[in-house]
């Protein structure tokens, strides 16, 4: 059960802070859907459109409720201690749990092309309650969620200019005893906060326990820049939480052992452009060489395809990558050609994402997977493989001598 990987908050009113320092609203996990849009630029015929669902994977227009991370962000960590609880860690030591490994994690899978950059406050600020009285946990009763926001805010804006930043992650002492691990997550504001001249549209709440859980920032930041859940939420909170994509994403699981983010999202996000997609638009065979998904671009050399789409509805689309073991793919149990169905009508945590076991009888790495029949889900070089329902037909025919997979896709 992955504990850590948590939805983002519900609805609720909230006050305003006794100095009337901001006008907090209501928060809410689908509240800046419908954003704004803008255009995204010569997407193609394959990308497809965004809905109003949730954290939606359309690629026809970007939601500019959300930072686009095609520049680089200034993210500010502020250190939460409460009056029940001397510290015993410093500031600087928390920052270093989640720094420079998640803008190491961001600048790996960007390709270079965005910067994270933390800007941790060296200090703590204490909040006027203790933390037991804010009953946290990860299915938080939105008043005292409510509570916690406000007083975080009203204590840290006397020294924190919130317009310089990006992104504010609100960094809870881990060790006082009210704080829950489990109720990292993101809050979304219906109605923008105003602080120092500039709009907060969500917060980003940290409880991890010291060290943290692997990638767990960079798995709540992904939220920050309109990415899903990709995991599946079993209703009575028993079961397995990664069937939908195992490993094989961050947003799928923090704990993944190639967290590497899929190459959809990466053409959402900006880092792949369309001479990097290749759309398989007409029936017949299509024959194409894939770049792994997570090497690094040699300085100099042209970069071929990362991404081959075909598409199989109105919302909907088969997505083909290669994944090896480079980059922050390191530590993959398996290498080969990764399919997966991408739904854009599908809300975060609904299954807007399914990776297609292309050996559904074995699994790999129980031991270190986070869920194992999904491990081995790549086709090898010499392995064909038609995806049930859509007709569509994968052949790896073989590796070039510079690390490439040769595939051939054939649609009906």
């Amino acid at each position: 059960m992955e504990g850590q990987q948590t939805p983002e908050g519900v609805e609720r009113r909230l006050r305003s802070t006794a100095a009337g320092i901001f006008a907090l609203l209501s928060l809410a996990a689908t509240g800046l859907v419908a954003g704004p849009a803008v255009a995204a630029p010569a997407a193609g015929p394959c990308a497809l459109p965004r809905t109003d669902a949730h954290h939606s994977l359309g690629l026809d227009t970007w939601n500019t409720a959300y930072p686009r991370p095609v520049r680089d962000l200034d993210a500010v960590m502020v250190f939460l201690s409460f009056p029940d609880s001397r510290p015993l860690t410093r500031p600087a030591e928390l920052a270093a749990d989640h720094f420079p490994a998640t803008s190491h994690f961001f600048q790996r899978a960007s390709y270079g092309r965005f910067t994270l950059r933390p800007h941790p406050r060296q200090e703590w600020i204490q909040m006027p309650h203790a933390s037991t009285s804010y009953a946290i946990q990860r299915d938080w009763e939105p008043g005292r969620r409510a509570a916690y926001l406000r007083d975080a805010l009203a204590a840290a804006d006397p020294v924190v200019d919130f317009s310089r930043y990006d992104i504010v992650y609100l960094v809870a002492d881990p060790d006082a005893p009210g704080v829950d691990s489990d109720a990292t997550k993101v809050v979304n504001f219906e109605t923008p906060l105003r602080a120092d001249g500039t709009d907060l549209k969500r917060v980003v709440t940290v409880f991890e326990r010291h060290p943290p859980d692997r990638n767990v920032l960079a798995h709540e930041t992904g939220h920050v820049f309109d990415l899903p859940d990709l995991y599946h939420r079993p209703m009575d909170g028993k079961g397995d939480w990664d069937t939908h994509v195992g490993d094989w994403d961050v947003m799928g699981s923090q704990f993944a052992l190639a967290p590497e983010l899929f190459g959809w999202h990466k053409w959402k996000l900006g880092w792949l452009d369309r001479q990097q997609v290749h759309c398989v638009e007409e029936p017949g065979s299509s024959r194409f060489t894939l770049e792994p998904l997570a090497a690094a671009p040699e300085r100099g050399v042209s970069v071929g395809t990362r991404l081959a789409v075909v598409r199989t509805g109105d919302n909907s689309a088969l997505a083909i990558e290669a994944r090896e073991a480079t980059g922050n793919d390191g530590g993959t149990c398996t290498e080969g050609v990764l399919i997966y169905r991408v739904r854009t009508d599908a809300v975060s945590g609904a299954g807007p994402v399914e990776v297609v076991d292309t050996h559904p009888s074995t699994g790999a790495c129980p031991d270190r997977s986070v869920y194992p029949p999904l491990a081995d889900a790549p086709l090898g070089v010499g392995e064909t493989y038609t995806v049930p329902g859509e007709k569509a037909r994968v052949e790896v025919a073989d590796r070039t001598r510079t690390g490439a997979w040769t595939v051939r896709v054939t649609v009906p």
